[in-house]
């Protein structure tokens, strides 16, 4: 008779490169595991040894010779535990997103990804060979399969592992969020599990890589389908249970958590995806221009919940045009969030540069050019800051300016992380109001007035934009869901809006590609997600 075992989740937040680094933090948390938790088996994410997504790492020379010196590390240093963990490798001249099995110095078992993602962000066909062959091995007495996250989607692997007999299944996982998809990883276990007629274990990697953060959420589904356990979002954490064979129940050992409301997920993701974009590259700090508004408002928050209001710096850059309530706002919210805080106006050295620039602009009319010069102002003191202090300079621009052109280049789109950029205008508001809930440090008018650049007198966003609610509904019909531009004609907006809009998304395809990175949380960004050619003769239409 087979005995019950006791299986231990890691979830990790890995560096992508780290090879050394990741076959410690292995090691350690193998034998914390084993000797903390009493583990039998001890599982690890997707590609845990490499990070993911390795992206042309993958294609460096030594990448064999790295991965087969941290598998040897592995199998001298652990003992008395099984262990499950994905890592790239190489099998007859291909390379393979694998799974291998290690206990007592051996390696007993590799299973190769068999669905290999290639959409949205993902791209694994570029380096990846599938795998055909059922992921199965046996555990004391107990046929245990396998998969690896993409391969939990679809129904084939599934349907290998029942025919082979799997009696539990374990699911490596990088799992990337965007809003929505913890429902649909929940929607995918409860389908599986019951297809399987077998308990389904379902471990994610946690951290912010670049643009994309793993949010963890782990979870352990019955052969039932029903989601015995909930992980975590946005932290690290090992959990165990235990599966019985005699009833074929998987129980969990710890308690679970309730999933967080949308808005507040969000929130985790930007602060995590803040965090390890700042810490994993070493820089010491950050720096942002503080206006007064909304966007500006909310980035501070997050950075200083994602590194601690030592680490955070703001500046005030007020302009002619900075009105007094901008001016009180700013500095209420730097003192309630209790951050190094200055003011530097650019009057100064925007009358300078009009002065030197008077030959080139005589006799023609003041346009938007005197309003970007505004914004470069800003950008030249925040970079020069940066550069100073070793701080990175945070913008602080929002999905739907970005869609549209709304920001000025080398000006507030000087930076090198942009923690709004697929944040649309009205989820920025949502997003302040919850954070508000959590201690109140962006002032309510703030979020009350209408928005403003405040690069020319009386300015509102809404002068040469619909509404932020008409606005970023067009968006998201064409940017996130490809609609066409009658389509969303069709939908009910104005043709006039409509056509103009697009226009403007598609005129400014220069500008993103230009701009900083920041982090996804939409199911189609600006980055890896949405790929357009800039010099392009496409008319937007049917």
């Amino acid at each position: 008779m087979s005995t019950p075992i006791r299986v231990v989740m890691a979830q990790l937040n890995l560096l992508v490169g780290d090879i050394p680094g990741n076959t410690g933090r292995i090691i350690d948390t193998a034998l914390k595991a084993r000797d903390e938790l009493n583990a039998d088996l001890v599982l690890f994410p997707e590609l845990a040894l490499t990070g993911y997504p390795p992206e042309d790492l993958l294609l460096r020379p030594s990448l064999e010779l790295r991965v087969q010196e941290a598998l040897q590390r592995i199998l001298a240093a652990v003992s008395g535990v099984t262990l499950v963990l994905g890592y790239p490798r190489y099998r007859e001249g291909a390379l393979y997103n694998m799974a291998g099995v290690i206990r007592d110095g051996e390696l007993l078992h590799e299973y190769a990804k068999q669905c290999l993602p290639n959409f949205q962000v993902f791209d694994e066909k570029r380096y990846f060979a599938a795998g055909d062959e059922v992921g199965l091995f046996e555990h004391k007495g107990i046929k245990i399969g396998l998969s690896i996250c993409e391969d939990i989607w679809h129904t084939g692997p599934v349907e290998q592992l029942r025919a082979a007999g799997a009696e539990l299944v374990l699911s490596l996982n990088a799992s990337p969020f965007h809003i929505g998809k913890p429902a649909q990883r929940r929607d995918v276990l409860h389908q599986r599990a019951q297809q399987l007629g077998c308990p389904l274990v379902y471990l994610n990697l946690t951290g912010g890589q670049d643009e994309l953060v793993f949010d963890g959420g782990s979870m352990l589904a019955s052969a039932q389908g029903d989601i015995l356990f909930q992980g975590v979002h946005c932290e690290e954490a090992l959990y165990s249970c235990s599966f019985d064979p005699a009833t074929a129940v998987l129980k969990p050992e710890q308690a679970g958590v309730a999933e967080p409301d949308s808005d507040a997920l969000v929130y985790q993701v930007l602060v995590q995806g803040v965090r390890d974009y700042i810490n994993k590259n070493g820089f010491r700090g950050v720096v942002l221009g503080l206006s007064g508004g909304i966007d500006s408002a909310l980035t501070v928050a997050v950075a200083v919940d994602a590194l601690g209001a030592d680490r955070v710096e703001a500046v005030m850059m007020p302009f002619r045009y900075t009105s007094s309530m901008s001016l009180e706002d700013a500095e209420a919210e730097a003192r309630a969030l209790d951050i190094q805080y200055d003011v530097i106006s650019i009057e100064p050295l925007y009358d300078s540069f009009m002065q030197q620039l008077a030959p080139q602009f005589e006799g023609l009319n003041p346009d938007t050019t005197e309003e970007n010069l505004q914004a470069r102002c800003r950008g030249v003191l925040l970079m020069a800051i940066s550069n100073k202090k070793g701080y990175l300079v945070l913008t602080t621009g929002n999905k739907s300016e970005m869609a549209v052109g709304y920001s000025t280049l080398y000006g507030d789109m000087a930076g090198g992380f942009d923690v709004l950029k697929d944040i649309p205008k009205t989820l920025v508001y949502r997003l302040s109001r919850y954070r508000n809930t959590l201690s109140p440090v962006i002032p309510q008018r703030v979020i009350d007035r209408p928005p403003s650049a405040e690069l020319a007198p009386d300015q509102t966003d809404q002068d040469s934009l619909p509404d932020y609610d008409v606005l970023d509904r067009i968006l998201e019909l064409y940017v996130e869901r490809d609609y066409s531009a009658q389509a969303i004609i069709d939908e009910g907006f104005a043709a006039e809006d409509v056509n103009r809009v697009l226009r403007l998304v598609d005129i400014n395809e220069y500008k993103r590609r230009q701009a900083p990175i920041g982090p996804r949380v939409t199911q189609r960004g600006f980055g890896r997600d949405r790929r357009y050619p800039i010099t392009s003769g496409w008319k937007a239409g049917i």
